[in-house]
């Protein structure tokens, strides 16, 4: 028996759709994280970009647990000493609130080659309209059944 390697050419890719404020943004970067890979596939290879589209919605609502709305902060440098600057979730979400899940996404896919190339299948829209109807994406919703 032989060991099923994928080829790039054999590779489809599927579109799907998530409302990034159903869940709290690590529930939601975990599965976009899994489906960029394409690992709940059966031909996933890990040297091969087996990954789909993924269309994030209503990223301005994005849901975060606990205090993390006031306590969780980001960080970046200016470059100059002394140039550390951060930023709260709220002044985030007002400056880009695509950042807050692009940002969660890109730190959960593995630091390889192919992780840039699996950022650009991530569309990430602030609002609940996006402009990928053509593509039939399919909807992912994360709401309990029966509630």
């Amino acid at each position: 028996m032989k060991t099923y390697s994928a080829k790039p050419t054999e590779v489809e890719r599927k579109w799907y759709v998530i409302d990034a404020s159903e869940a709290p943004v690590g529930r939601i970067s975990t599965k976009i994280a899994t489906l960029l890979t394409g690992k709940g596939k059966p031909m996933f290879t890990s040297h091969i970009d087996c990954g789909d589209y993924v269309i994030v919605i209503n990223t301005d609502k994005a849901v975060f647990s606990g205090l993390k709305e006031e306590d969780k902060k980001y960080y970046r440098h200016t470059g100059y000493p002394g140039g550390i600057k951060e930023r709260t979730v709220r002044e985030q979400r007002e400056l880009d609130s695509t950042a807050l899940i692009e940002k969660s996404v890109f730190g959960m896919l593995p630091t390889n080659k192919l992780r840039d190339g699996r950022m650009k299948r991530l569309k990430l829209y602030a609002g609940a309209e996006h402009n990928n109807e053509a593509q039939k994406p399919e909807v992912i919703s994360f709401k309990k059944e029966g509630k």
